[in-house]
């Protein structure tokens, strides 16, 4: 049994821009999931969920001295990785996931969460877990007949009719989420990428952080940055935006440098560019 008090830090991986809804009290770290609690204890190490349900959100199961090998080929990933020795990727609920990263499109943390909180208030069921409250994230069918006030009063502007139309089509079934996370990566983004509001780096998002598709690398301008500087011989990067056909040639160099596990390897460049940088997590 490995020593997970070591191994996962809480506060390095909330604090590293893949979840938005949590909270955290001293040694208690609480992140909404779906219709469920996960509540994480840094010291000693233990996590329980309000659905009494095991979940291993913090990929757990995943053999981690084996990806680390892999990616700390790479002298800059390992560097992050010894700077950041307990940053995980997560393993979220796929609609909680999908909505929060549509909300996420030209906005910053705060704001993110911001809206995010709006919406389970407005729209999610309330419950009381380890003598606190909470609203759990709304379900698809709820959010699937709100109206585009309703949405609009979330502050969620123009990504409103994304939510909805997105909501709708999943809580339909003409998208099964838990599906995809059966496809591979291609057939997967190719699905993902038909939701309204969801372009090549939210399915990348997405299907990173809760579909198990740990070869994604979501590309960002954070992530372009990061190539650029670090890796401007092996990748080629130029400044124009990104087209589709050029976000999968990238998608595929970087695949070609960082191997099958590069999404732990962009989480932690990520994590360590936005804090070199100063930008706040909060």
């Amino acid at each position: 049994m490995p020593d997970l008090d070591i191994k996962i830090s809480l506060h390095e991986t909330i604090n590293s821009g893949q979840i938005f809804l949590w909270e955290n009290y001293g040694n208690e770290w609480f992140v909404l999931d779906g219709n469920d609690i996960i509540m994480g204890k840094q010291t000693p190490f233990e996590v329980i969920t309000f659905s009494k349900i095991a979940k291993n959100f913090f990929r757990e199961d995943d053999n981690y001295e084996k990806i680390l090998k892999d990616i700390t080929k790479d002298k800059i990933v390992k560097k992050a990785t010894n700077r950041y020795p307990g940053l995980r990727i997560t393993r979220q609920d796929p609609f909680q996931c999908c909505i929060s990263f549509i909300v996420s499109s030209n906005s910053n943390i705060p704001n993110i969460r911001m809206r995010l909180q709006k919406l389970c208030r407005k729209f999610g069921k309330k419950v009381r877990f380890q003598k606190r409250d909470f609203v759990l994230f709304p379900e698809p069918k709820r959010l699937a007949r709100a109206t585009l006030q309703e949405l609009k009063e979330c502050k969620l502007g123009y990504r409103s009719k994304y939510v909805l139309d997105t909501s709708q089509a999943i809580a339909s079934g003409e998208v099964d989420l838990d599906e995809l996370k059966k496809m591979k990566y291609e057939q997967a983004r190719e699905v993902l990428l038909k939701l309204p509001g969801i372009g090549d780096k939210v399915a990348d998002c997405v299907m990173l952080f809760s579909l198990e598709k740990l070869d994604s690398f979501p590309l960002d301008t954070w992530m372009l940055k990061i190539l650029q500087k670090y890796y401007s011989n092996n990748i080629c990067i130029d400044k124009k935006s990104i087209s589709k056909k050029r976000y999968e040639d990238i998608h595929q160099n970087v695949l070609e440098h960082f191997g099958k596990y590069a999404g732990y390897s962009q989480q932690f460049l990520y994590k360590m560019e936005r804090d070199l940088n100063e930008k706040r997590w909060l």
